[in-house]
């Protein structure tokens, strides 16, 4: 039998991640539940005027499709996120970032429809800056529903740095571009003395 599979993760301090978020570092388990700590060289970055928006993606915000809410299902979005073939969100990040969500520093933007969550994504925010950190989708476009009305809301809301940690091709697509890491800790940083509102 496997030993891997009796591992219980380990726990993740609350107050020591979101000072690591405050230094641009954020925790990922390995393979084995033990936490690892990453501070990418280069960052992504989401610059919210780069945000690509296709034709069929207005098209489906357009007519209305999903019915967007925030914060309304915070860890169901983060169990949905985690049910995939490779994830790196386990119980002990779950609980962790459901208490920083209490705490008023963890959201989610979430897309319903009939009544059911379809799609949805979370993230951390400190002062003017969003850390992303997941997204999933079970129905077409949802989760970039979720990130269109989401940059929408950081604009208003006076967010100026939007993370996403590492670059993906699907990421890519939607306008996310990389930066050095002193860029990115020097605009944390700026990005830190600023208090926006969720």
């Amino acid at each position: 039998m496997d030993r891997k599979t009796h591992l219980q993760p380990e726990p993740l301090d609350p107050q020591l991640t979101i000072a690591a978020y405050a230094q641009g570092i954020f925790p990922m388990p390995d393979e084995d539940g033990r936490i690892q700590w990453y501070a990418p060289d280069p960052r992504a970055i989401l610059e919210h005027e780069n945000l690509h928006v296709s034709r069929s993606l207005r098209a489906t915000i357009r007519k209305g499709i999903y019915e967007i809410r925030s914060d309304t299902a915070f860890t169901q979005v983060m169990r949905c996120c985690a049910m995939r073939e490779e994830t790196w969100i386990n119980e002990a990040f779950i609980q962790t970032y459901t208490l920083l969500h209490r705490l008023g520093l963890a959201h989610s933007v979430e897309a319903w429809k009939d009544g059911t969550l379809v799609g949805g994504l979370y993230g951390v925010t400190l002062g003017g800056a969003f850390m992303g950190e997941s997204m999933f989708s079970h129905a077409t476009d949802a989760s970039k529903v979720c990130l269109v009305a989401l940059v929408e809301h950081l604009k208003r809301q006076g967010f100026v740095l939007h993370d996403t940690q590492f670059l993906t091709p699907h990421l890519q697509s939607l306008g996310v571009t990389e930066i050095p890491r002193k860029e990115y800790e020097r605009r944390l940083q700026a990005a830190l003395q600023l208090s926006c509102h969720w």
